[in-house]
């Protein structure tokens, strides 16, 4: 292995500099993602007008751009590892720039499922390469707390996405112009992104400690071959299907996206459902993800210092109680329509808080406390694409459930989801300070 050195006052100086650039790179580089991946459930309601679309059809176009996400999830997330996270990221902003332009050109439900597909397919490469360049560059003490800021770009994604969508319905843009202007702004994020960001310190300068290498924490995964070396894609998937916690998480995962893909995709439309204005449900939508930034947030700093062992499952296991209770309440109140409007709104935004915390955990700071940056694309592109199969079956679900029996219906059975991944969670902790007691004893006798 080469022996590393340590930097300069004037290389640190530089390295210091392109570590905060590439973190604003990937902060709002994967906002723009956003821009160009939430205009669709902000248009569901306009495409609903225009062409009579049930949320059953609008489902059918959820659920198969959902499959080929995570589709694209198991096979972009190994390919960071391979050729680098910066230039898979840099790819799918690019491709979803040219299947929102050429979107609008179609009228069918087959067509915009196939072309909106293969647009999510592309989006399935900004997590993956983003987590892999943020790897690189921060020490493995640091996983939750950068992780929790670096993570509100989707939160916030959602927040900016829905807002920028609502301003062009207010100004008269039709369901088209959700599309092109979104693909506008990000192309100019894309020229951007690719001077203002480098993949690894050692493309700044080469043979230092600084970043991934200057910490002192391991990662669970032992396949680290050097600081050089690239480890086979077969030889990272093995050696995280022999780690207990990876394979819970890939539980979790399914379930919280499955959660989360009902607010992302069919919020807009529930306010719309239960007599909200078209603009206005919208806008409203955003109290989501933006409470949502604030959980993540706070759930990665606080397991950071706080969480006994390094169990990052007991605190969102509690939120996670927290999101079931909301979910309940919001099922009670939407009967009532508009008549307890506030209530309803205040209670999406605490689901947002207590949902989008634990999300963010498990394809984001937990993926680098498993993998680190060697198998950090792998892991989260395995992680997130057995999470988006769930995603699949709520985007269908909620549609169709919302057409056949009512929203109300739905958020029960959205209730029902968090109380299990609540104990699911809770298994989670108990099997973290299981293993962390046998580990104690073997260290003792020792």
């Amino acid at each position: 292995m080469t022996t590393l050195l340590e930097p300069s006052t004037d290389e640190r100086v530089r390295l210091e500099r392109w570590r905060l650039s590439t973190f604003w790179v990937m902060l709002v580089g994967y906002i723009g993602y956003y821009l160009v991946r939430g205009n669709l459930s902000a248009a569901m309601p306009l495409l609903s007008t225009e062409f009579g679309y049930s949320n059953t059809d609008l489902g059918v176009i959820l659920t198969f751009s959902e499959v080929a996400y995570a589709i694209g999830k198991f096979t972009t997330g190994p390919l960071a590892d391979q050729i680098g996270g910066k230039r898979i990221f840099l790819i799918g902003m690019i491709g979803a720039i040219v299947l929102n332009l050429v979107f609008p050109s179609f009228s069918t439900v087959f067509a915009f499922a196939v072309v909106w597909s293969i647009c999510r397919y592309f989006l399935s490469m900004g997590w993956g390469g983003m987590i892999k360049v943020i790897g690189e560059w921060y020490e493995p003490e640091r996983n939750g707390t950068v992780m929790g800021l670096i993570s509100i770009n989707f939160q916030f994604g959602s927040v900016a996405a829905s807002m920028f969508c609502a301003g062009l319905i207010y100004l008269g843009v039709g369901w088209k112009g959700l599309f092109y202007w979104p693909a506008l702004v990000v192309t100019a994020i894309a020229v951007w992104s690719t001077f203002a960001a480098k993949e690894r310190p050692a493309d700044v300068v080469p043979g230092v400690r600084f970043g991934k290498n200057a910490g002192k924490k391991q990662s669970l995964a032992d396949f680290d071959r050097g600081d050089s070396a690239r480890v086979k894609t077969g030889t990272i998937i093995r050696t995280l299907l022999g780690i207990p916690l990876f394979r819970q998480i890939l539980v979790f995962s399914f379930a919280s996206h499955l959660l989360r893909s009902v607010f992302l995709f069919w919020t807009p439309k529930l306010l719309v459902d239960i007599g909200m204005g078209a603009a206005n449900a919208v806008m409203t939508s955003a109290i989501f993800p933006l409470l949502g930034c604030l959980g993540t947030i706070f759930l990665g700093w606080y397991t950071d210092r706080h969480a006994k062992n390094g169990d990052r499952s007991f605190m969102m296991c509690l939120m996670l109680g927290g999101l079931a209770i909301s979910l309940f309440v919001i099922s009670a109140l939407i009967p009532f329509r508009l008549e307890y409007q506030t209530a309803i709104v205040i209670f999406l935004g605490l689901g947002g808080f207590f949902l989008y915390g634990p999300y963010s955990m498990s394809a984001g700071c937990m993926s680098l406390d498993i993998a680190g940056s060697k198998g950090a694309g792998t892991c989260t592109g395995m992680i997130d694409g057995v999470g988006y199969l769930g995603g699949a079956l709520a985007a269908w679900g909620a549609g169709y459930m919302s057409d056949h029996f009512g929203w109300r219906e739905v958020f029960i059975a959205l209730g029902l989801t968090a109380i299990f991944t609540t104990g699911w969670t809770y298994y989670m902790s108990w099997s973290h300070h299981r293993r962390a007691a046998a580990a104690d004893r073997l260290t003792s006798a020792a």
